[in-house]
């Protein structure tokens, strides 16, 4: 407003609309529209990072809880079951950097481009648009305005003399009750009662006239001051139409409720604990932990030894056709899934065998002086193999291994000529066993 009737809008007799300078909160309104934009994106940047926050939390949540249910004990339809509601959180987060994404892509973006266009910046601080208000009010205004100022001076014009007026009666009714009046100074009086109220008639006639041009100019002056009003009522009827779409979008985005995926991940997860079956569960774990496991029954087995030729430490270890190494012997057709060994030398003398200590350390086959089964004869190269026993079976001597049927171990050397290798145990023994006891673990 002018400088010449800013002193008029210091003292405001009310709070409304029409008072000199109220329009100031219509002005403030295109200022608080940009800041009110600048909040909305905080609001929703803060929404976003706390999906992402969400999401990531959820696949962590996720990935740890599916290898403990892996690596647990559980088991069966049950298992499948927990396992999809680790899948169900994974697919949830997917959704929700959908929304993070959304959110920081579309409506961010939509809103920062929709304050940058409609609130534009001065050189000079403050947005086009406020200053655009301001003057437009300003201009409404400034007739009434100054009106309203000379008003003012007529009513305090008025307002004086009136006081004037009084105090020169009051003094004439006192000169007249003293004693000691002097005619003169009496006549003084009247003349300066008559004086003033010449001049009260005055200043109420000019005060009343500008009262009455006052009127004059309120209707033009309301009308211009609704004119401007209602261009910067339309200013935020786009803002406020804007956030309410822009809101409705959010809502959209945010509202997983309404998406077909959230709603298929919820229906698979509940198809999926449903089809847990407890039947079924014991059933498998009956056929491979309960009695439903197969087992290779103990039977009967021949025992008999080559007898044609002298045999070395080892041989004596090795079974022959039938030899029995579990303490159980087979026959007939039984003896072709067990371990069994022949002697290759033909024509040699037979003789009973000799199990004594002596004959062990005159061996002619053994190479080491202590009679070591590891280091007798040259053997196949080195292996690592994980296998597991077909058959139980029980050391004779102590560098032989036990173990029963089903049993893991690995195989650390090869095959020998007499059917037989080295290997070592899960508790960490090292031994021979029969080749042909074992099988390779696929």
């Amino acid at each position: 407003m002018s400088g010449s009737y800013d002193d008029s809008m210091i003292d405001v007799s009310s709070d409304s609309f029409w008072e000199v300078g109220n329009y100031k909160r219509t002005v403030k309104r295109v200022d608080d529209g940009s800041r009110l934009s600048t909040d909305l994106m905080s609001c929703l940047h803060e929404r976003a990072r706390i999906e992402k926050a969400y999401a990531q939390q959820l696949t962590e949540w996720a990935k740890r809880w599916r290898q403990l249910v892996e690596k647990g004990p559980q088991y069966g339809t049950l298992e499948r079951a927990w396992s999809a509601l680790c899948t169900e959180a994974e697919k949830v987060s997917e959704l929700h950097m959908e929304v993070k994404a959304a959110l920081m892509g579309e409506d961010y973006e939509k809103l920062k481009n929709w304050q940058r266009d409609s609130y534009h910046k001065q050189m000079i601080g403050g947005f086009k648009e406020t200053k655009e208000a301001d003057d437009g009010f300003r201009k409404a205004q400034k007739p009434w305005a100054k009106k309203l100022k000379e008003v003012d001076a007529m009513k305090k014009t008025y307002h004086a003399a009136c006081k004037e007026e009084k105090l020169a009666a009051s003094r004439e009714t006192n000169s007249k009750l003293e004693s000691n009046n002097n005619p003169e100074a009496q006549k003084k009086l009247q003349d300066k009662v008559e004086k003033c109220q010449q001049e009260v008639q005055k200043t109420k006639e000019r005060y009343e006239k500008s009262l009455e041009e006052l009127d004059k100019l309120t209707p033009q002056y309301m009308e211009n001051m609704e004119q401007v009003f209602e261009q910067w009522q339309q200013f935020e009827d786009k803002r406020i139409c804007f956030f309410r779409e822009l809101l409705l979008e959010v809502k959209q985005h945010t509202d997983l409720s309404s998406n077909h995926r959230f709603q298929t991940i919820y229906h698979t997860l509940e198809d999926t604990i449903s089809a847990t079956d407890a039947e079924e569960d014991l059933k498998w774990f009956r056929s491979n932990h309960g009695p439903g496991m197969p087992m290779n029954w103990p039977q009967f087995e021949d025992w008999s030894i080559d007898l044609n030729r002298t045999l070395s430490r080892r041989d004596k270890k090795k079974p022959s056709d039938g030899v029995t190494l579990t303490g159980i012997s087979q026959t007939g057709s039984d003896q072709s899934g067990q371990p069994a060994k022949t002697s290759s030398s033909a024509g040699s003398v037979e003789k009973t065998p000799d199990w004594s200590d002596e004959e062990t350390a005159a061996n002619p086959f053994s190479t080491n002086g202590d009679g070591n089964p590891f280091e007798d004869e040259p053997t196949s190269p080195v292996v690592s193999v994980p296998v597991r026993a077909l058959y139980d079976y029980e050391g004779q001597e102590q560098d032989e291994l036990s173990f029963k049927a089903g049993e893991e171990l690995t195989k650390i050397g090869g095959e020998d000529d007499q059917g037989w290798c080295k290997g070592q145990l899960k508790g960490g023994q090292v031994g021979l066993y029969p080749a042909n006891y074992v099988e390779d673990i696929q």
